[in-house]
């Protein structure tokens, strides 16, 4: 399981990565693998508000369809189009090619309530201690 160092993780199992006041969202490693197979993406308009700990898209796999929490809350700047068409992306690259959504940021100091990779692997390994 991956959790690269730089980035910021919610308990709902999205990651954070902040520049210049914008946030790119996607969902953790963990996350893709306790789904299964993505076959579906569904996301928010461009110019959209979401809202911290609200679902602003849904990931649908072969096991379950989940929603996805935005783990800040702030305009939606960009949503990643190419995931509608190959959802697979989200299993192949979860840090990368499968970011979910862009927002700029209404309050940077949401960013505070957020994991940082340590905590967010421990978070997992408790979580994974009570299946």
């Amino acid at each position: 399981m991956e959790i690269p160092k730089a980035l910021r993780y919610s308990r709902e199992h999205e990651w954070v990565a902040v520049e210049d006041g914008i946030a790119t969202v996607g969902i953790t490693d963990y996350a893709q693998e306790q789904l299964g197979d993505v076959v579906y993406v569904e996301l928010p308009e461009v110019g959209s508000q979401v809202t911290k700990d609200e679902p602003f898209g849904v990931v649908e796999s072969v096991k379950a369809v989940s929603d996805v929490y935005a783990p800040v809350s702030g305009t939606v700047t960009e949503a990643n189009g190419p995931l509608a068409d190959s959802p697979e992306v989200v299993n192949d690259d979860p840090y990368g090619d499968a970011w979910m959504i862009r927002v700029e940021l209404n309050d940077p100091d949401e960013l505070e309530d957020l994991m940082s990779a340590a905590e967010y692997k421990t978070f997992v390994e408790e979580e994974q201690g009570e299946d």
